[in-house]
């Protein structure tokens, strides 16, 4: 499959993930604190390289992809690449450098759910979520144990899959993620011609 097929399957993952995603926090009230990138600041997030595939086409598209890739090789911290703190002394206030193409993992945490170990559906969000925001947090769980849908992280990496199985199951750290996705790019396209009527989308 060509890598432009993949990315708009991904992408097209992502826009349906969106819409779900608005219709549960309308529901809920739930939402990220502004300006808060305490999640994003955490070391130690692990993603699959084809949830990045779509930032990494768009690099390429824009003739970035070699210079980020050599950034992302220089880059010896844990935290994601991609994250913007407002401060040294404010880290976890921030935000990301490139949210239009976020993973999957930074789409569906705070408004996504995991099955615990009784079987039931609880929701994958934040400490400050669940603090600052009780009232909406203890009614989040009330929907969801009255089976109104929420998403579910292990159907969005499985849909994800499909699109590619290698690069959709592989779940590494996210700085690995992101340096896989660009090589894949451009590995594809060493022997092969700039995808046809993309030249000016950049």
């Amino acid at each position: 499959m060509a890598i432009e097929h993949k990315v708009r399957q991904v992408e097209a993952l992502f826009d349906r993930l969106e819409i779900e995603i608005k219709a549960f926090q309308s529901e809920t009230h739930l939402s990220c604190n502004a300006g808060c990138g305490k999640c994003c600041s955490t070391p130690n997030i692990d993603a699959s390289p084809l949830e990045f595939l779509p930032w990494a086409f768009h690099l390429f598209l824009n003739g970035k992809a070699e210079e980020t890739l050599a950034s992302l090789s220089n880059f010896k911290t844990k935290n994601c690449f991609l994250y913007r703190s407002l401060s040294v002394l404010e880290y976890h206030k921030g935000s990301c450098s490139n949210y239009r193409y976020r993973g999957l993992i930074c789409r569906l945490f705070g408004y996504g759910a995991n099955t615990d170990k009784f079987g039931k559906l609880r929701l994958v969000t934040c400490k400050i979520i669940k603090e600052e925001q009780l009232e909406n947090f203890n009614k989040a769980e009330e929907f969801i144990n009255k089976e109104t849908y929420v998403p579910i992280f292990s159907d969005y990496y499985m849909q994800l899959a499909q699109i590619d199985l290698r690069l959709g199951i592989t779940l590494l750290p996210v700085n690995e993620a992101l340096k896989i996705a660009i090589e894949e790019v451009l590995h594809y396209y060493a022997y092969r011609p700039f995808p046809g009527g993309l030249e000016h989308i950049a």
